[in-house]
């Protein structure tokens, strides 16, 4: 759980930041609510949004039992010698609430000693003002949410700023009970649940859609029969391709679509692709379909931007198209409006689109190589079509075309920390690891000291670890022909050296998982001494670990993931480059320094 007390305190008790509150002790449905909706889009903090992207349900719930299980003595409280009169008014609000302006007493839900309420309502007290303060302003300014009826907002929206300001300061200043555990739920339920109560039912986002009343599996296409079979070999190519990870808002309904991908040229939103008939593709034909897959060109003949990654699916088989098509009719149809997308002249433009397709694409199937085993073939396919590798290991020109699907030399990945190693490497994993080792990695996240982060962690959890034996062996097998493409690094010449608090910075926020000498622990925490990715050219990823932490993929062969804590609010940029500095350097390790220019750019998302 070190991923968590990092910044809640040791084993979950708070933190000195007055924004990070207590956990230990809290009502595990509480919890798991929280994680869920942190997870899922109701409540909004990139760092908890980063750390829980790919975790299950099952793992959260363990976390919130974990903590909520803890017994440990709260601190004194915090606020002392605030005006009588604030404090006056805010016991009165949270006590008795305010007829008059409709707002109930905070105890009413929260427990007449304000410890919270089993199995899911909070307690109140032994929490930083600073960050009650933040919650019932997220609340009030709807960047909080829960399910309908969202008690809370309502509440909040009637609270004005020195309500909640003496709100804040009398719960700050009040002791806890001597017993400070949640009581018992009482015997009468409230004639209305409030949505942001009930145990394992995560918030969702407002804008999730909603499913089309009476709506039913629509009719595949001819030739491809709508039966249990055929549902399941589209529902296997679909998690090939991963197209939920495109077409599903964080909290939303699957293949609803709406989510941003950020490319350099602005935010394409990804569309809806359930068997809605007004908002989806309920009208689309296997024809229409296989149009969009193989040439890039919407129901109508609209081309469609590259984020789609048409490049990679014009080489897949008519066949499968047919079946990832039966498969979408089969899921719910979901009513949700495309939304117009967010691009720079004269990438907004279809003649810009079109003289782009004009210079970069050529629509076509992937013939097999004869000279190459049936493994080694189909290993090529799915990586250079379905699995579209190359949309994050190719390198991409100005105008944001690739050379080849099988030209992996690794890459910025756009909108995010990360770089994505390149495949052919000599210091990459799948030119020099056993294949039983790669086949592991792409299954569990975790392999011999290895573990995926940042967007791969995503292809893992979605993706790959649904793939059977024998695709994951033939695209290990693929991976494991392609020629060493090493790419000069770029050197960075940065006037700004770190300063020399590397060893004691290690110490203090390292030591405790990666060992005094960097050896890590089996299983757990990855060695940093001789760890190639920890000495690779471009210090990237490494920066990027520091600053968003994260947890590698919570897949069924591997449920319990460790996870890396998050530095960037803890940490500048000169202590960053300070201890990335001294990993590279300490044990036997031999990378260039770190500069802080380096990390202040990839901070700032330069």
């Amino acid at each position: 759980m070190r991923a968590c007390t990092v910044c809640h305190g040791r084993q979950g008790q708070a933190s000195s930041h007055g924004y990070l509150p207590r956990i230990a002790g809290k009502p595990a449905g509480y919890l798991y609510n929280q994680l869920t909706s942190f997870r899922d889009g109701g409540r909004h903090y990139p760092l908890m949004r980063h750390l829980l992207e790919n975790l299950t349900d099952d793992y959260l719930r363990e976390i919130a039992g974990h903590f909520s299980a803890l017994e440990l003595p709260y601190p004194p409280p915090q606020v002392a010698g605030a005006p009588a009169t604030e404090l006056t008014k805010g016991r009165t609000l949270v006590m008795h609430g305010d007829p008059a302006r409709g707002l109930p007493a905070c105890a009413s839900c929260h427990g007449d000693a304000l410890t919270g309420v089993m199995p899911a309502t909070p307690g109140l007290l032994g929490l930083p003002r600073d960050y009650l303060n933040a919650q019932l302003g997220a609340w009030k300014t709807s960047q909080r949410r829960a399910a309908a009826p969202d008690c809370m907002a309502d509440i909040a929206a009637r609270l004005e700023p020195q309500d909640i300001a003496a709100v804040s300061t009398w719960l700050a200043s009040q002791p806890l009970p001597a017993n400070p555990r949640a009581t018992a739920p009482p015997t009468r339920k409230p004639p209305v649940a409030c949505g942001s109560v009930p145990a394992g039912s995560p918030n969702r986002a407002a804008t999730a859609g909603t499913a089309t009343a009476g709506a039913t599996p629509m009719s595949a296409a001819p030739g491809t029969p709508f039966t249990p079979p055929a549902l399941r070999r589209g529902e296997y190519l679909a998690r090939a391709g991963n197209c939920a990870g495109c077409h599903t808002v964080p909290g939303g309904r699957p293949f609803a679509g709406g989510r941003p991908i950020d490319t350099p040229f602005g935010i394409v939103h990804s569309s809806n692709l359930t068997p809605d008939p007004a908002t989806g593709i309920g009208q689309w034909s296997a024809d229409d379909f296989w149009l969009a897959m193989h040439e890039g060109r919407s129901r109508g003949g609209r081309l469609l931007y590259p984020a789609f990654p048409y490049p990679n699916y014009t080489r897949i088989s008519r066949e499968d198209s047919d079946a990832i098509l039966a498969y979408l009719r089969s899921q719910p149809a979901v009513q949700r409006s495309n939304q117009a997308h967010d691009l720079r002249f004269p990438f907004n433009t279809q003649w810009a689109l079109a003289a782009w397709r004009m210079l970069f694409f050529e629509p076509g199937a992937r013939a097999p190589d004869p000279a190459r085993s049936a493994q080694w073939n189909r290993g090529a396919y799915l990586v250079q079509g379905l699995g579209h590798c190359d949309a994050c290991h190719a390198p991409r020109n100005p105008l944001g075309a690739t050379r080849g699907a099988d030209e992996l030399r690794g890459g910025p990945v756009p909108g995010s920390l990360w770089h994505a190693p390149s495949l052919g490497a000599p210091q990459d994993l799948a030119a020099n690891r056993h294949r039983d080792d790669l086949v592991r990695l792409l299954r569990t996240g975790q392999s011999g000291g290895a573990a995926v982060q940042g967007p791969m962690a995503e292809v893992v959890y979605r993706s790959t670890q649904y793939l059977d034996d024998a695709d994951l062996a033939a695209v290990a097998a693929y991976l494991q022909t392609l020629p060493r493409q090493d790419r000069p690094a770029t050197v960075v010449r940065d006037p700004e050296v770190p300063s020399g608090r590397g060893p004691t910075l290690y110490r203090q926020h390292c030591a405790d998982c990666h060992g005094d000498r960097g050896e890590g622990v089996t299983g757990a925490y990855p060695a940093l001494a001789g760890n190639r990715r920890v000495t690779a050219a471009s210090p990237q990823n490494l920066i990027a670990v520091v600053l968003a932490g994260g947890f590698a993929p919570a897949t069924a062969a591997n449920p319990r993931p460790h996870g890396m804590p998050p530095f960037s609010h803890l940490l500048d940029d000169d202590a960053v480059a300070a201890v990335v500095s001294h990993i590279r350097g300490a044990w036997g390790n031999a990378a260039s320094p770190v500069g802080m220019t380096q990390v202040r750019n990839l901070r700032q998302g330069r």
